[in-house]
């Protein structure tokens, strides 16, 4: 929705670049997505290479910086816009402060430990001129973090944009299927393997009609799919276990919004499940500190009872959609757009001189 508004928007000149996952086949190759939509992609920049190593995320992140302010430098870019806390928003912040543009920043002052997200995403919020919180609380803790009230804006979250038009229709009560989005933490792929199969075996237990979406690329995601692996195979192909590298953004809110629940470590499962009124089970500490949605996410540890218990809890909730959200009523990227427009572009401005 945010590159819509911008591309739509009379005062403001889209330019794409694409890196990270999107180029990689291990985990989609989602860029022909972004080529489906029908957006002109004005740069690659191949980051990581897909080894489950931390060297490949700490050389992908300079690979980033470099390929990155190399077409910033040459398109006479203005502003920089970056959202979350992966290392490619991190890398294409860092090349816009090192090149001289501005830098605005979408989901800063969230809360949410991941494997070093509030890390990387506290470094965005110090380097961004321009902040688009998502909530009123993310707001209030980047101006306690000492940034100018002036240039902190409540947009919403963006990922809800798309929510509000998916027909009431699709929203099925007596859905069978649940959908599993789990993610590393940055361990070793033995830890992670044994948590992905606590999640498998405690959501087999209620459903066997199951999609599971890969993980992301950061540490550990090889234990990961070891575990989707291993549950495949011991079924035989008894179980209708459906597994996606990855899904267009509508095909998968359309999934979620037919699902029984959802289950895993995903911000999916607390920003956009609860407007939709899909239970979810947040697992473990990912997202600890991430502002809940609604009443419908069940928070677990990583044992495999607990998991089992909040699994249970899920499936007996009644469902029910919330219309209003502390991430916004769906309009962020409409927001967005006009608050760049809006931007001065001066010297001030990029030196954050109050």
């Amino acid at each position: 929705s945010t590159i819509d508004a911008i591309s739509e928007h009379k005062q403001l000149q889209l330019q794409l670049i694409v890196t990270g996952m999107h180029l990689l086949r291990r985990f989609g190759m989602t860029v022909r997505d972004i080529e489906a939509d029908g957006h002109r992609i004005d740069a690659r920049v191949r980051m990581q290479r897909g080894d489950d190593d931390p060297l490949d995320q700490a050389n992908g992140l300079a690979r980033g910086v470099a390929g990155i302010s190399e077409y910033l430098v040459n398109a006479e870019t203005d502003i920089v816009l970056v959202l979350g806390d992966r290392i490619e928003a991190l890398a294409g912040a860092m090349a816009a402060t090192t090149t001289g543009k501005l830098l605005a920043h979408v989901h800063g002052g969230d809360v949410a430990p991941g494997d070093a997200d509030d890390l990387q995403r506290d470094a965005m919020t110090k380097l961004a001129h321009i902040h688009l919180a998502a909530t009123r609380k993310s707001a209030d803790r980047i101006i306690r973090m000492g940034e100018s009230r002036q240039h902190v804006h409540v947009v919403g979250a963006p990922g809800l944009d798309d929510l509000f038009d998916i027909p009431r229709s699709q929203h099925r009560s007596g859905c069978r299927s649940a959908m599993v989005v789990h993610h590393p933490c940055g361990r070793s792929a033995e830890t992670e393997h044994r948590v992905m199969s606590h999640v498998l075996r405690s959501v087999r237990s209620v459903t066997d009609d199951i999609i599971v979406v890969h993980p992301n690329s950061d540490r550990g995601h090889s234990g990961i799919l070891a575990a989707i692996d291993d549950e495949r195979s011991s079924q035989n192909g008894h179980n209708k276990l459906r597994l996606v590298k990855s899904m267009p953004r509508a095909s998968y809110l359309e999934a979620l919004a037919g699902s029984r629940l959802i289950i895993g470590n995903s911000s999916s499962g607390i920003i956009e499940a609860p407007v939709l009124g899909v239970p979810s089970v947040n697992i473990g500490d990912r997202q600890a500190g991430r502002e809940r949605g609604g009443p419908t996410v069940i928070d677990a540890t990583e044992g495999y009872r607990s998991i089992r218990d909040a699994v249970s809890e899920a499936t007996t909730m009644t469902r029910q959609r919330r219309p209003i959200s502390p991430y916004g009523r769906g309009q962020a990227g409409k927001r967005i757009a006009d608050i760049l427009a809006e931007t001065t572009l001066s010297d001030n401005v990029r030196r954050k001189i109050r």
